[in-house]
This record gives C-alpha cells, structure tokens and sequence, in this order.
C-alpha cells in the first residue's frame, strides 16, 4: 500500500477545491490550477481534507496513487504559499534584467539571449546576478528554471555560467595545473 498515497491534503481555508468527475480544480490567493486524475484514482474532499483511494489493484494504480497524491499536495501549496527557484549568474560580464515579461541575459554570446517567461511565472532580478522565479506550478517553474540554466550551463573549469543558488559545481583541473606536477 502506497504510504504517501494514504496520507490525506489538508486543504487551507483560503483554497477552494472543485471535484469534477476525474478532473480537480485548485483555487487560491495565488492562481488556479487543474489536474486530471487517471480513472483507476478516485479523489474525494471531506472535513477540509483531500483523499486519494485506489479503485483497483494493480501495479499501474499503485505507481500513480502517490504520484496523484503529490501533484495534489503540490497544487494546493502552490495556490496557497507558491514556489520559488533562485539562479545565480556567475562570470564577468554575465547579467540579467527584467523588460515587462521577457528576461534578457547578457551570457557571453555575441547577442543578448531574450527569454519569454510563460503565462504563471514572475521573475525578479536582485544585482544583475540574482534571478528569483516564483510560481503555483511546481512543475512549470522547474522546466523554466531548467530551461533558464541550460541556456549557459556552469562550466566545470571556470564555474561561470547560471546555475541553481544551493547548487554546488565540481570544479576540474585545467592543463596548467596537470602538465606542472608531471614536469616534477
């Protein structure tokens, strides 16, 4: 039996849950979002929380009983608290800055990089080097967080590029540093 696909959401009292058929509506102070719940997952709301329950059992149900319990989990905390990404650009010359709902970055390339946030996320840049992406979307803001890293990936000899704030990357010897010790 799935342990996280058991454990009822508490929903908050400024979010609202719709219950259609096998369609789940979430509304907070935050946005809205939906989901569609596979037909082998019944969802039902009773005394302010959501449950989760398996109408069959297979191994496919089992596999999207917590799944569907944590997309759930996750919509109702984005609509109500949101979720946030931090990105920092590292190398000289490297920058960020906000035009109404695009992102230019300045990345070393002979052209500044124009990035269109989608529909959901706000950005907000802190010193040229600080992008702060916050959404409901748990998964939207992740892809565009990927999205924003991948356009200059940290490089592993001289660690510029964007990467993730508590990201840590593992730096490489260059040839200098490997041709001197076996000139000894």
């Amino acid at each position: 039996m799935s342990r996280i696909g058991r454990k009822p959401i508490p929903v908050p009292q400024s979010v609202r849950v719709a219950l259609e058929g096998q369609h789940v509506k979430v509304e907070g102070p935050r946005g809205r979002l939906s989901h569609s719940v596979p037909g082998v997952l019944t969802v039902s709301l009773k005394d302010g929380q959501l449950h989760v329950v398996r109408n069959v059992e297979h191994r496919s149900a089992r596999a999207l009983h917590g799944l569907t319990r944590a997309l759930l989990a996750n919509m109702v905390q984005g609509v109500s608290e949101g979720f946030e990404r931090k990105l920092e650009i590292v190398g000289i010359g490297y920058r960020a800055q906000l035009q109404g709902k695009n992102l230019q970055l300045t990345l070393g390339y002979s052209h500044p990089v124009l990035f269109p946030l989608p529909e959901g996320i706000q950005a907000e840049v802190d010193r040229q080097v600080l992008v702060t992406l916050r959404g409901a979307d748990k998964a939207l803001l992740g892809q565009t967080a990927a999205s924003l890293r991948s356009l200059r990936k940290p490089d592993p000899y001289k660690g510029k590029g964007v990467k993730y704030v508590d990201e840590v990357i593992r730096r490489k010897v260059g040839k200098k540093a490997g041709a001197a010790t076996k000139a000894k």
